[in-house]
């Protein structure tokens, strides 16, 4: 799909938000009185250049959208942007969908979620994958009996949430198949997890493609250009998805204006300036999409079903 296209696609919704990614005019409302900064929670550390850059340049942008200073509060696990966000110690965040799950459960309609990256193919989301060491004998699922399994974080979407639920609807009891589980942390260390022989196998997203014609990005991908694994020294064998990709969400406690301008900042991107969209590491023909609750439903679900399951078998909910 062309560039021409996938604008005129989305020139609706760019048309009602665009001058949002503007420098801010007088506050002739006042709705800046009384907010002396904006802040915005993102997770994981400054182990990949391109997301160091990207959220510079979504501080700076904002910043020039709204008029105001923006604090970006970084968390090391995904449970520290779902607490600022419930709690209302920031104002946006971005997150992925199991953690907004957990932020919905908690707080409701106090955030929302309003944006979410879309491919030039019109894709907006990922995959889980089952990754073992290319040395490895393990060929699929069913060579996983008994086998070690490394989760991401209780509340990643396709490093824990996803992959349990796929699992069980193939029959796979995700608590008493596999002779150990264990959370690795993250994306980043799950890899090196499983490089370093601690797990038979790790769970890790995977995106830029599909099962069939393969992955060009992703926790592999990731570190495989900081140099530090080889993508060739390892194997993916099961995936699950497309997963609904993460989310820009908002309190929605905070003033209208502020959210409007907010979004048409980071919705424009793309459109005014192409070459640091794709600078900062996102796909050539991608842009950001308006999402709602209703796009996470099934996230949602998914998150209250393995609660459920795991109280029901005496696990830690």
């Amino acid at each position: 799909m062309g560039r021409s296209l996938l604008i005129a696609m989305a020139g609706v919704a760019v048309l009602a938000v665009a001058a949002c990614g503007k420098p801010a005019q007088p506050d002739a409302g006042g709705w800046r009185s009384g907010i002396k900064e904006v802040r915005m929670a993102v997770s994981g550390g400054n182990d990949d250049p391109m997301l160091v850059k990207r959220r510079s340049v979504y501080r700076e942008r904002l910043s020039a959208a709204l008029g105001l200073p923006v604090k970006l509060y970084e968390s090391s696990d995904y449970n520290g942007v779902i607490q600022a966000l419930s709690s209302g110690q920031v104002d946006l965040a971005q997150i992925a969908g199991g953690g907004y799950a957990n932020v919905d459960a908690q707080v409701g309609s106090l955030v929302a979620p309003i944006l979410t990256p879309r491919q030039a193919e019109g894709e907006t989301g990922y995959y889980s994958a089952v990754v073992v060491r290319a040395d490895s004998p393990i060929r699929s699922l069913a060579d996983m009996k008994g086998m070690s399994l490394g989760y991401v974080d209780f509340n990643s979407t396709s490093g824990y949430l996803v992959p349990r639920a796929k699992f069980r609807e193939q029959g796979i009891d995700p608590d008493t198949y596999f002779s150990k589980t264990s959370f690795a942390g993250g994306h980043t260390q799950a890899v090196m997890a499983l490089a370093n022989g601690q797990f038979d196998a790790a769970i890790l997203t995977a995106s830029g493609g599909d099962p069939e014609n393969g992955f060009t990005r992703g926790a592999l991908h990731t570190m495989a250009r900081r140099g530090f694994v080889n993508v060739k020294d390892f194997r993916i064998i099961w995936s699950a998805g497309p997963i609904p990709s993460e989310a820009v969400a908002v309190r929605t406690d905070r003033p209208q204006a502020l959210i409007d301008l907010a979004r048409g900042a980071l919705a424009s991107l793309p459109y005014d300036d192409p070459e640091l969209w794709t600078d900062i590491g996102q796909l050539d023909g991608s842009a950001y999409t308006s999402v709602n609750r209703d796009h996470y439903k099934d996230i949602i679900a998914l998150r209250a079903e393995d609660i459920s399951n795991r109280r029901n078998a005496g696990g830690r909910p």
